[in-house]
């Protein structure tokens, strides 16, 4: 009956010959796409499914915030700070809170990890005992907000072995500290003058969505993205060159005067880790930001910044390094712990990773 339903309406647009209004109608959404995936997995019990459903609501809750924000006066400043001692802005607290309360109520998640809160989150077993984790940041690149600037939501999704052993903070900690390749889900939503939401589900590769808000659902508009092999561009906070160790600043310095017969790269850079990605992911070429002097085990948190990029890099065939290890191989040693991160295009990567091995 759904396929003779699309049948019947491509037929109508090509009789009608629209050229506008109808676009899109028989698009590919974001919930079909998922359902499609479950099919694929006999196992599959659906709990998953339902919890994307929940994350990809929160999403357009956050979204929702973050067009009406300045209308709704939701600039500036909540004045309190978050576990990591960076001032929260208004929508940092209005999006952790969508997230949370628009995750847990699908009752298939049974431990919650944000960027804005100091404990693990255990949730509500009286609802259900889920088997899933969720690691997120709910607004990557917050310092832009007052900026219009391009920000967003990035997740990480776990499977619990033993959901009914985790009654405390301390024991959800625990178990959700795993290596980014035990990951099941891994997607972000970036918040621009579109919105997308890119998202990689076991081995299905990474699809892009963006939300068509005439029919308020996410549609297929990047499929199957590959990240070309090698790219044009480096990403980096350039401001902090001097804190970085020789083989890096090394590293810049060859992409900008590089030896004869090749080109120099361009430089963007945003801010917004998101938005960086994003771009890197379709282009091409590399976004790093290594520890230094100041941030000696890096700044970027591996559970909801670097393991869910690079489970998407690498599911796009990138690469994504410590520098020293592949991120997917960390085993995390506290929730909010921070890396050194180098991902993007396999040969740009190859390139840092030699400098920096000497």
């Amino acid at each position: 009956a759904v396929i003779g339903c699309e049948a019947a309406l491509w037929a109508l647009r090509k009789m009608a010959n629209l050229a506008s209004g109808l676009e899109g109608i028989d698009q590919l959404t974001l919930t079909r796409y998922v359902l499609a995936e479950q099919r694929k997995h006999k196992e599959a019990s659906g709990d998953l499914t339902l919890l994307l459903s929940s994350v990809q609501i929160a999403c357009k809750v956050i979204e929702t915030c973050v067009r009406r924000a300045g209308i709704a006066k939701l600039y500036g400043l909540a004045g309190d700070q978050n576990v990591q001692g960076e001032d929260q802005k208004k929508l940092d607290v209005i999006a952790n809170d969508a997230f949370k309360v628009n995750v847990e109520s699908s009752q298939k998640v049974c431990v919650m990890v944000s960027e804005e809160e100091d404990l693990a989150i255990v949730c509500d077993k009286q609802l259900s005992i889920a088997k899933y984790a969720i690691a997120f940041d709910p607004l990557d690149g917050s310092s832009n907000i007052d900026a219009n600037v391009s920000i967003g939501t990035i997740f990480s999704i776990f499977k619990i072995a033993d959901p009914e052993s985790v009654k405390t903070p301390e024991d959800a900690a625990n178990a959700i500290l795993q290596p980014g390749r035990d990951m099941v889900c891994a997607g972000y939503a970036m918040y621009g003058s579109a919105t997308n939401l890119v998202i990689s589900i076991l081995d299905g590769g990474v699809q892009g969505f963006t939300l068509d808000s005439s029919i308020g659902e996410f549609v297929l508009t990047h499929p199957n993205i590959k990240i070309p092999s090698r790219g044009k561009i480096y990403s980096c906070n350039e401001g902090n060159l001097a804190n970085w160790d020789k083989p890096t600043q090394d590293y810049v310095q060859m992409l900008k005067f590089p030896s004869a017969g090749r080109k120099a790269y361009s430089a963007r850079y945003i801010g917004s880790m998101v938005a960086d990605v994003h771009r890197t992911l379709l282009y091409g070429g590399i976004f790093f930001y290594p520890a230094d002097k100041k941030s000696t085990t890096g700044k970027l948190r591996l559970l909801y910044e670097a393991a869910p990029m690079a489970f998407l890099m690498v599911n796009a065939g990138g690469k994504a390094s410590t520098g020293k290890e592949e991120i997917l191989d960390v085993v995390p040693n506290a929730i909010h712990q921070r890396v050194p991160v180098y991902m993007g295009s396999t040969e740009d990567v190859d390139d840092v990773l030699a400098m920096l091995k000497g």
